[in-house]
């Protein structure tokens, strides 16, 4: 989720998310030279449109705190897969 947060999120979190998603669709964390320039431009595309989404969505709802954020999802993590002992 990258919306209504304080500071607001950047572009290279948005771009870091396009390139997740069509990781996961494409289910290739790395393309092949012969597909390296489409995939780039699925990244480019999605990053753009999801940019201007972001822009776009209005709420009355107070910016959530990053940093309280994580800790949740660390805690929900740790109750999915368990904690890891280092």
């Amino acid at each position: 989720m990258l919306y209504n947060f304080e500071p607001p999120v950047t572009d290279d979190e948005i771009r870091a998310a396009a390139l997740q998603f069509v990781r996961k669709i494409s289910g290739s964390a790395e393309p092949s030279a012969a597909n390296e320039e489409p995939f780039n431009r699925a990244v480019d595309e999605i990053a753009k449109a999801s940019s201007k989404l972001l822009r776009s969505l209005v709420t009355t709802a107070s910016p959530r705190n990053r940093e309280v954020e994580a800790a949740k999802a660390h805690v929900r993590a740790a109750l999915r897969f368990g904690s890891r002992k280092t």
